[in-house]
């Protein structure tokens, strides 16, 4: 496009260079959401001196289905809105509090499930595994805005595919997941409840700050 001396060619020159910046935005977002969450939750669980909330397999679990999948997916998202400057800024503004409301909501349901509703260590971490999850859908859904309908079944593919790893034993296993049903479960809908409607408000918050101009923010 470039060497064939035709400014016709200028206007898809442009929308690739969108396409490509909005998309690595949309991708930083779940890389670093991801990172801040996991960073908490190595420093806390040391504080309060736990058992660490997943185990190796469950991490894998909640990262393809939260990141991994999902980025594939948005990292080609054929968009071509207007570049606004700010790149860095506005991924730290909105991961960095994501992933510290993210760990902080699954650790505090996890820490209910052991000591409170006394769950056993395996039990406690496939509540855990699930919070995250949920909260990740969240985290995914809040990241792929505008949510045109192909995101929005992207949202609910990495939704049903938590519900197949439960469904079927032999991946159920695999990942050390239990199956129980207990009050418990509670702890974990109020993590995901409250953490989804702070991670929800953090571009609605930034938003305000842009019209009112109280804010850094571009």
């Amino acid at each position: 496009m470039l060497t064939d001396n035709a400014f016709s060619s200028l206007p898809t020159v442009v929308n690739e260079g969108r396409k490509v910046i909005n998309n690595v935005e949309r991708v930083s977002n779940l890389f670093v959401t991801k990172a801040a969450y996991a960073v908490l939750l190595t420093f806390a669980v040391g504080l309060v001196d736990s058992p660490f909330p997943f185990l190796p397999r469950q991490l894998t679990l909640i990262g393809t289905f939260s990141i991994g999948v999902p980025g594939f997916f948005l990292a080609l998202a054929p968009e071509v809105d207007l570049i606004r400057p700010g790149f860095l800024q506005r991924v730290l503004r909105f991961s960095i509090p994501a992933g510290v409301i993210a760990g902080s909501a699954t650790l505090a349901a996890y820490e209910a499930a052991l000591h409170v509703a006394d769950l056993d260590l395996d039990q406690a971490r496939t509540l855990a595994t699930v919070t995250l999850l949920a909260i990740g859908l969240v985290v995914l859904a809040v990241t792929s805005r505008p949510l045109v309908g192909w995101k929005v079944g992207l949202v609910a593919a990495m939704a049903l595919g938590y519900v197949v790893v439960f469904l079927v034993p032999f991946l159920r296993n695999y990942f050390l997941l239990e199956v129980f049903w207990d009050t418990a479960w509670l702890y974990s809908v109020a993590a995901v409840a409250v953490a989804g409607s702070l991670i929800v408000a953090i571009p609605i918050v930034e938003r305000w700050f842009l019209r009112t101009g109280r804010g850094p923010v571009r």
